[in-house]
């Protein structure tokens, strides 16, 4: 766990060499760690990729002292669609697995949210709360509405996440009007099993870490999760309302950027 904060640096990729090192630390998060694979995956040059790379922006948690010639120097990943760059006729990533209809009206101003991964040797120190800050002033900037995005349990076992997907169904639903919905064939209900049988320590100790952190953001969860045999994993979409955020998160944001302008 690496957490010398003064080695790290916080942006956007910014040609081909930086979504180069980004796709090779997803490759060995996604591909390498948790089996998954794909038709544009590219295991010759250990690069994970897929067709919505071209249209987003890939942020990208540096650490300085590692060697960028080799593409290690990239630990940290989160890939960012606005809405507003989305050609017309083009789907949300996510649409492939929940219908997002409850999203797409209204007008509002969203942002997709995917590929979120960080190096083992980073996990469990600042990595994600640096990615959050620098995330929170990219949704700031652009002015948006909701964020929304797929995060992942691992493996494709029903039974082995039916407790933490039940207290997620029973405790951070979506409301209706923000509830996107799982598809078909692969869609898993979550609330297969009776309240007595939900402890909620146990459900949290088995919720992975992104999905935590959205929570305590004030997120929410959509109906049914989705299996996804291609990426080993079962997957929720959450969605937030980022004028529900909360005011500690809010105040810290914008007192940040007021001292950084």
């Amino acid at each position: 766990m690496k957490t010398d904060e003064s080695l790290f640096e916080v942006r956007l990729a910014a040609d081909a060499r930086d979504l180069r090192a980004a796709q090779r630390l997803r490759y060995e998060v996604f591909v390498g760690e948790m089996g998954s694979d794909g038709p544009m995956v590219d295991h010759a040059a250990r690069l994970e990729c897929d067709d919505y790379d071209d249209l987003c922006d890939h942020l990208l948690l540096i650490d300085r002292s590692r060697d960028p010639e080799r593409l290690e120097d990239v630990v940290g990943v989160y890939r960012l669609l606005p809405g507003a760059r989305l050609p017309e006729g083009r789907d949300f990533y996510s649409e492939q697995e929940f219908d997002l209809g409850p999203l797409l009206g209204g007008g509002r101003r969203l942002l997709e949210l995917g590929r979120s991964c960080v190096h083992p040797d980073y996990r469990g120190g600042p990595a994600m709360m640096l990615m959050w800050n620098k995330l929170a002033e990219y949704v700031l900037d652009r002015d948006i509405d909701l964020m929304f995005g797929t995060a992942s349990f691992p493996g494709t076992d029903p039974a082995s996440v039916a407790e933490p997907l039940a207290y997620l169904y029973r405790h951070h639903l979506a409301p209706e009007g923000l509830r996107p919905v799982a598809r078909a064939p692969h869609r898993l209900e979550m609330d297969a099993l009776p309240p007595e049988a939900v402890d909620r320590r146990r459900a949290m100790q088995a919720t992975p870490p992104l999905i935590k952190a959205y929570l305590r953001l004030g997120g929410f969860v959509g109906d049914g999760a989705w299996i996804d045999h291609e990426f080993n994993t079962i997957d929720v979409l959450l969605v937030m309302d980022t004028t529900q955020m909360s005011a500690r998160h809010r105040d810290y944001y914008t007192r940040r950027r007021g001292d950084e302008a």
